[in-house]
């Protein structure tokens, strides 16, 4: 079929009025062009599910492209399989949900869905206590306004890891037209109700989070779902209610105070910091839409707040579950964050987990998993009794971190004097990252072409003493398209495309002993991580 044909024969089945008035004007108008971007290509079944564009067509997110994934989960499934379902409060996300549970209950499965809008987190707690087969939850976590997503998750509460990923996506392409599929009738969807919420309450307050209460909090949602039950979680345990940011507090699909949702772009964290100037806040935290992720920053006492990386929460999170749990136990990160959660396992006798990027693979690290990160600022913290959710966990990090924080107020401290306390045991492992956002997909692949033709000899000055294609499965990790370099003098380089956004992401570490003032320390790590990123740079040509 044409442009035109194929447009129309999906127009034929799409029940949404707002896409089929889209779609409607694209074919009168004959916007070739238009048409050939929701059509010349589809969204990939990938990285636990989907994300991309609302908009008619299959190259983004709409009623369609959710329905015929459901059906085929359903497919992979099988009747009588139990599905639970989540969403957050982005364009179409309640919809999306509901399509699900009515193309699930039509193939005969069980579906339960989540009472209204909730962190991620929840979805993925609620999977395995409710003892179900899979899970679903509609977000786009921290992309932008006009994107949506489908991530979906297996019995263990865990994302979707190969080949099951691969078993769904070649059943969405037997998905025949929509409209031909049984819906469930009504009354064959379960809804939850907010017990839900308090038992998952109940599992991430019976953490290690100490006696320490004394904290002046400055918190934002950042528009999405993560306030109420952040506050709800902070109440339980004694902390005073987390000072919330106006704008931000409510949920808003269309994200107003911020260009990207993300507490990791620039500008995004301005208001919450502004916040705790005006409050005298002792922390700062957000969470992103969805609250699997938490930023933290630390109010300075001359104004201003210092942001902590992903690395730096996850050294100190890991040294507190640590210390706080007994037995055979294991912490895990990813081949892209610091080699700093190595030395401190090694330190407390704890066995060490290295896996490829996301979290579906942290989880699955070994057994007696307590602590498990990724240095996108996202983390998972358990107890003795093992991790309450299986994935990354917002809301869950935020409490630790304040109970931290906590305790260390109350010996006159701040978390700054805590990693300066690491940089003294391990040394001071200094991490950054460059991003390049591209326009098109075939930048990243060109710039990774040239970096495997001609791979540097030399970056910033340290000379490049290994060079690993992930491709090839180095170190026994399952390939993955990415690069890994180590230099002279402790230092690493890995370069990958993500997967969830059209960047290619590039992860610097320095690692310098600390023989004098940690602060002499730092000065010397940023030289060392500008001077290997403009190398890098150059190396990738983007």
């Amino acid at each position: 079929m044409n442009l035109i044909e194929q447009a129309r024969a999906w127009l034929a089945q799409d029940p949404d009025p707002d896409t089929r008035a889209e779609l409607g004007a694209l074919i009168e108008r004959e916007y070739l062009d238009a048409l050939q971007d929701r059509f010349g290509a589809k969204l990939e079944f990938g990285t636990a599910g989907l994300r991309g564009e609302l908009g008619a067509g299959p190259n983004r997110m709409n009623r369609v492209t959710v329905m015929r994934a459901a059906a085929g989960l359903a497919a992979v499934l099988g009747p009588g399989k139990h599905v639970v379902i989540g969403y957050d409060a982005r364009h179409k996300s309640d919809v999306f949900a509901r399509d699900t549970a009515a193309v699930l209950t039509g193939a005969g499965l069980h579906a339960t869905l989540l009472p209204c809008p909730l962190p991620t987190p929840v979805l993925a707690f609620a999977v395995r206590h409710l003892g179900a087969d899979a899970g679903v939850t509609v977000t786009a976590s921290h992309n932008p306004p006009r994107d949506n997503g489908y991530k979906v998750y297996w019995g263990d509460g865990s994302q979707i890891v190969p080949p099951i990923d691969s078993r769904i996506s070649a059943a969405i392409d037997a998905v025949g037209p929509v409209d031909q599929l049984p819906l469930g009738a009504p009354g064959t969807l379960t809804e939850l109700g907010e017990g839900i919420v308090d038992d998952y309450l109940d599992a991430i307050t019976a953490l290690p989070l100490g006696d320490a209460r004394d904290l002046r909090v400055a918190y934002t949602p950042l528009h999405g779902v993560g306030a109420a039950t952040l506050t709800g979680a902070f109440l339980a345990v004694g902390f005073p209610s987390p000072m919330s940011v106006e704008e931000q507090r409510d949920p808003d699909p269309d994200f107003p105070t911020v260009a990207f949702p993300n507490p990791e772009e620039p500008g995004a964290m301005d208001l919450a910091v502004a916040l705790a100037a005006a409050t005298g806040a002792d922390l700062v935290l957000a969470n992103d839409p969805d609250a699997d992720r938490c930023a933290v920053g630390v109010p300075l006492p001359g104004g201003g707040c210092r942001m902590l990386t992903g690395d730096e929460v996850g050294g100190l999170l890991a040294e507190h579950v640590i210390t706080h749990t007994t037995g055979d136990r294991m912490v895990a990160t990813t081949i892209v964050s610091s080699t700093l959660l190595g030395k401190i396992a090694a330190a407390h006798g704890v066995r060490y987990g290295e896996t490829l990027t996301g979290f579906k693979w942290i989880i699955k690290a070994g057994p007696g998993l307590v602590f498990g990160y990724e240095e996108a600022i996202g983390y998972s913290v358990g107890s003795d009794a093992g991790l309450p959710v299986h994935d990354k966990d917002g809301i869950g990090a935020a409490l630790t971190v304040a109970a931290i924080a906590a305790a260390a107020k109350r010996d006159g401290r701040t978390l700054l004097d805590l990693l300066d306390d690491q940089a003294r045991r391990y040394g001071l492992h200094a991490t950054t990252q460059l991003s390049f956002r591209v326009a098109e997909l075939s930048q990243i692949a060109g710039a990774m072409d040239r970096l495997r033709a001609e791979p540097p000899a030399e970056l910033g000055g340290r000379k490049v003493l290994d060079a690993d294609d992930l491709a090839e499965g180095a170190g026994g990790l399952p390939p993955t398209d990415g690069l890994r370099y180590r230099l002279e003098g402790d230092a690493r380089v890995v370069v990958r495309p993500s997967g969830t956004e059209p960047k290619l992401k590039c992860y610097l570490e320095v690692v310098v002993p600390v023989t004098g003032e940690v602060t002499e320390a730092r000065v010397t790590a940023t030289a060392a991580l500008n001077a290997v990123g403009a190398d890098l740079t150059v190396a990738l040509g983007l």
